[in-house]
């Protein structure tokens, strides 16, 4: 039957999400559970597009990856796909409506990602609408459950929320992208030469972005709010490690919030959602 296969094709999709993210994983799992599928083969699918051009090395990742664009547009033109991650995310798109248009966004940052090491300001912007802002529609879609109306209200801060996410993966993994892959996400930014100064801006417009999401937060329907703050604290939390470091110390190693710090924010995240403090 077609949905025994469905049904393994979304615990792909999960354990993917699990086994890259526990972040994410936790945030999920808060969510109504009616969600925690959907989101998780979001997350598969744009995890999958991304470990094509930052791990398939020595394999020849620009065909890997246009061949999985085009087995997406496929998979979501036949509803089905014997690509378990491919068939769980058609799903996720053809039932919320999920548009063309932001899956096209984020598989061109994904391309950019093949041969750009350095951005100016227009493909930073361009790098952050498609690799993150829209996957943060792509959720929304589905926390508004075809509420067209709301979605809208809250596009603007869903793509704040993505892009902060974003950024703070640029710092996360500075040492990893400049020094092993190459890259520099932030433009006009030369690392040899980095100063705090330049450090403080990047983190006032971080702070902005968060700003802006947590009040979109704030009006998301009950079923989604909590979970989608539980990410926003977490990724918040990483974010002030990280500004109480020097740039010489992200430079030496990844930072990472562990594990016993996420299960105090998550009792702290719960206890503010449920008083009505957010």
């Amino acid at each position: 039957m077609k949905q025994l296969f469905d049904t393994v094709s979304q615990k792909v999709s999960k354990t993917i999400t699990r086994s890259y993210s526990t972040s994410f994983s936790l945030g999920i799992h808060c969510l109504h559970s009616r969600f925690h599928a959907p989101i998780c083969n979001i997350y598969g699918f744009v995890r999958v597009a991304d470990e094509i051009v930052d791990s398939f090395h020595g394999y020849p990742k620009k065909e890997l990856l246009q061949e999985f664009r085009s087995e997406t547009y496929t998979a979501l033109e036949r509803g089905i796909s014997t690509n378990p991650v491919l068939n769980s995310f058609q799903a996720v798109v053809n039932q919320y409506g999920i548009e063309t248009d932001l899956i096209d966004c984020f598989l061109d940052s994904m391309e950019m990602d093949l041969d750009r090491v350095e951005h100016n300001t227009a493909s930073y912007k361009q790098y952050i609408l498609g690799s993150a802002e829209v996957v943060g529609l792509m959720c929304l879609r589905v926390f508004t459950e075809n509420d067209a109306a709301l979605y809208e209200r809250l596009k603007p801060s869903a793509m704040r929320l993505g892009a902060a996410f974003q950024k703070v993966n640029f710092l996360r993994d500075l040492r990893a992208d400049y020094k092993e892959l190459g890259r520099t996400y932030f433009p006009m930014v030369d690392f040899n030469a980095f100063s705090e100064a330049e450090k403080v801006a990047i983190e006032r417009e971080i702070e902005a972005d968060f700003d802006a999401a947590l009040e979109g937060i704030r009006q998301l329907p009950a079923s989604s709010r909590f979970g989608v703050y539980v990410a926003f604290v977490y990724y918040k939390a990483l974010f002030s490690k990280i500004k109480s470091l020097s740039f010489h110390s992200i430079m030496r190693e990844r930072i990472r919030i562990n594990n016993y710090r996420k299960v105090s924010l998550l009792a702290g995240s719960y206890v503010k959602h449920s008083l009505g403090m957010l």
